[in-house]
């Protein structure tokens, strides 16, 4: 890579953002960790008279395991690997993984077993709806615990004032609430405007098409949207496609 791309992260201010800068710098990029998602546990834990448990994060497994909670003989189901790592790690057996790991990977799973079940989905606050009304519509139970809420970090903007000045090459949204954080702390910067513009002429990638749908209504043009919903799928394919186009220039 014969010049510097700078690639914004939005990840949590954890080993996760820590985990996102090794990994570009590992892809010759420059990141910019701008975390816009800060945890605020909720000290619940999931019910423990579900059939099925459904985890979608690996913050939610831990936070769960730390609680002392285990799904003892409940099915349990992972929405991701990452997720499905951590709930291994925690000493459990994972039962179920989707194909896509998403929302709708999870009622594609389970549409055709969980009739006239109890289905305990512990998550955030911020969890898809699409999860929980697909499960009700199949015929489930459906509880749902909150085990932490998700806000955007005192601070967070970094990544809009260098958008705002064009000197951001790339960025990559995990999650639709990173983007709405994005625009929130641009807004408060005074540079909303300014941003979404210098972000339509980077590269913008999310996991997801929930998220893109999400950049795309406030007017941010979305280039990337890997197959693989993980991580290291979204940065690999931002920087590659940012890297010729920053050459370009």
């Amino acid at each position: 890579m014969s010049r510097e791309v700078r690639v914004a992260v939005f990840r949590p201010d954890d080993e996760r953002v820590d985990e996102a800068v090794d990994l570009l710098d590992a892809l010759g990029a420059t990141p910019v960790p701008d975390p816009m998602l800060a945890v605020e546990p909720t000290g619940s834990s999931p019910q423990e008279d579900a059939e099925y448990v459904v985890l979608t994060s690996k913050t939610g497994v831990e936070l769960a395991a730390d609680a002392g909670w285990s799904p003892g003989d409940a099915t349990l189901v992972a929405i991701g690997p990452a997720t499905a790592d951590a709930a291994r790690e925690a000493g459990w057996t994972v039962d179920l993984v989707p194909e896509t790991y998403s929302s709708d990977g999870l009622v594609s799973l389970l549409a055709d077993r969980v009739d006239g079940a109890l289905v305990e989905v512990a998550r955030s606050d911020h969890g898809s709806p699409v999860l929980t009304d697909g499960l009700r519509e199949a015929g489930a139970e459906v509880h749902e615990t909150v085990l932490y809420r998700l806000v955007r970090p005192e601070g967070a903007g970094e990544s809009a004032e260098l958008a705002a000045a064009g000197e951001l090459e790339a960025a990559a949204f995990t999650s639709s609430l990173t983007v709405e954080h994005f625009l929130d702390a641009a807004a408060e910067r005074g540079v909303r405007e300014a941003a979404v513009a210098g972000l339509n002429d980077a590269v913008v990638g999310t996991i997801g098409h929930p998220t893109r749908e999400t950049a795309e209504n406030h007017g941010i043009e979305v280039d990337v949207v890997p197959d693989d919903a993980t991580f290291e799928a979204l940065a690999t394919a931002v920087v590659e496609r940012a890297a010729p186009a920053h050459r370009g220039r």
